[in-house]
């Protein structure tokens, strides 16, 4: 820490943000014996997203082995499907074991950065006032970093407890409350189960039906591990499979929208298998095409729902008053807690942060329409600025981890063009981003994610800037390396 507040510390490389996406380019850059680069982190410890959602039941819905890094395989872990602890844990091993400690700097949140064109560099403002310059700016803030709150009315006059499921109250017993739950997505599918058994009354409030299949979970066997651990060839095969099972997915999501029919199947036998109750198995039935919204997956959630202590609630909530919500259709649901599974601002990318490129232009002026960017890492205007998991790099069926590794390439190709060609900036052509944006939009309309529903997947008018409509492989092609030809080149 410098004792000085102001102190203008200069870096070749500064990366914003401390999840999988930042630690792991940290990683690949040590890796390569490089030492001049910064990670600043908001919280006061690293982990992004998997550091923030620590509620019960946490855990990924990707195998443990494929949401690893290839270059860096966790051999022992202890289930199929990793819980957030350990993930956590696997997140900070990485760390150590790569020295990353005294490139870390904690309670470091970013207020702005601006693009100096003559020296080609970015100057960082943190919240506190420091300054801090680098040659190249890559922001690893993630897609799922700012909880999406909802605005209810009369919000302010309830007595009880509200947080949301990105900060849970660990603190807070709910041992015979009536909690109300509003959401269900991926959060609330995974902490509902946990907490039902223990709270008096759960009511759970639901816009719409989430398609669930059943989760292929187990623990791994000690004799497993062992196998792994001594021929570490069996993990890469055990990776390449599971890679292959998940990348056929894509087929369904992507290029023919009616293969979900399949799949629909075993959601339907799923439900059935596990809600007896006629009336809330109606409820469960979700009224928009498979895979248009994130599939979940679990074994213990509709097993929940059915329990006689749970109702589930389908009316809009119309107002919030000391210890109840009133739904539209004029009942009231008693509460003493409630528990926000809202989900995130996933199409805001960057924000709050202020990005100004060449001539002052900011990222939020350039994405008035929606976030945009080349193989979703450059914006033109925005010269020597690399986007992690940037806009259309989400996925329906696969590891984003294998995305960032392919991102990870590009970016580090970069970095050594501005090396080698002792450039000043590389700043990508409008018309190579324009005319990118426009074949992803036209392949994501013959998608699943445009039959007809409203997801986290697109802005509020319809654009999609989240998902990459396309195998992970293509993308692992696209970007295995910079084509200068698309850059303009400033010495």
């Amino acid at each position: 820490m410098h004792n000085n507040p102001r102190t203008n510390a200069s870096w070749r490389v500064l990366i914003i943000g401390s999840g999988f996406a930042g630690i792991g380019l940290a990683m690949q850059l040590r890796r390569r014996g490089e030492d001049d680069f910064l990670l600043l982190e908001k919280a006061g410890e690293v982990g992004g997203t998997w550091r923030d959602n620590g509620y019960p039941g946490a855990a990924c819905d990707v195998p443990s082995h494929l949401y690893s890094f290839s270059f860096e395989p966790k051999h022992d872990w202890t289930r199929k499907f990793a819980p957030q602890a350990e993930i956590h844990a696997y997140i900070l091993q990485c760390v150590e074991k790569y020295r990353l400690r005294p490139h870390i700097r904690c309670h470091s949140e970013v207020k702005s950065a601006r693009f100096n064109e003559g020296r080609g560099i970015w100057q960082v403002e943190l919240r506190g006032g420091e300054l801090i310059e680098a040659q190249a700016l890559v922001s690893a803030c993630g897609q799922l970093n700012r909880p999406a709150y909802p605005a209810l009315p009369g919000l302010q006059r309830f007595r009880g407890d509200a947080f949301h499921s990105a900060r849970w109250r660990h603190d807070l017993d709910l041992s015979g409350k009536r909690v109300a739950v509003i959401g269900t997505g991926a959060s609330a599918i995974q902490f509902v189960p946990q907490i039902q058994p223990k709270v008096a009354q759960l009511c759970l409030f639901q816009r719409s039906a989430a398609y669930v299949l059943a989760k292929p979970d187990r623990a791994y066997r000690a004799w497993e591990i062992a196998l792994k651990q001594r021929w570490t060839l069996l993990q890469r095969v055990d990776r390449l499979l599971q890679y292959l099972h998940h990348e056929v997915r894509a087929l369904a999501f992507i290029h023919f929208p009616w293969l979900m029919k399949l799949f629909r199947r075993s959601f339907v036998r799923h439900l059935q298998q596990q809600m007896p109750d006629e009336g809330k198995r109606a409820q469960l039935q979700p009224d928009y095409p498979m895979g248009c919204k994130r599939i979940l997956i679990s074994n213990d959630y509709f097993p929940a729902l059915a329990q006689s202590n749970v109702e589930i609630v389908d009316s809009p909530i119309r107002e919030v008053r000391e210890q109840a919500l009133v739904t539209a259709d004029g009942r009231e649901h008693p509460c003493d807690v409630l528990i926000y599974a809202t989900g995130f601002t996933a199409t805001e990318f960057l924000a709050p942060m202020q990005i100004f490129g060449l001539h002052g232009k900011s990222l939020q002026q350039a994405w008035q329409a929606g976030a945009e960017a080349y193989k979703g890492i450059s914006v033109s205007g925005f010269p020597n600025l690399f986007l992690l998991y940037g806009p259309n790099t989400n996925l329906g069926h696969s590891s984003i981890l294998y995305m960032l590794e392919s991102q990870y390439a590009y970016v580090l190709g970069c970095l050594r063009a501005l090396r080698e060609q002792q450039l000043r900036y590389l700043d990508l052509r409008p018309e190579v981003q324009s005319r990118y944006n426009l074949r992803i939009q036209q392949t994501v309309q013959r998608s699943i994610w445009d039959q007809g529903c409203h997801s986290w997947y697109k802005t509020a008018d319809g654009r999609h800037t989240n998902n990459w409509p396309g195998f992970t492989f293509s993308y692992r092609y696209m970007t295995r390396q910079p084509e200068l030809a698309d850059y303009d080149c400033v010495r």
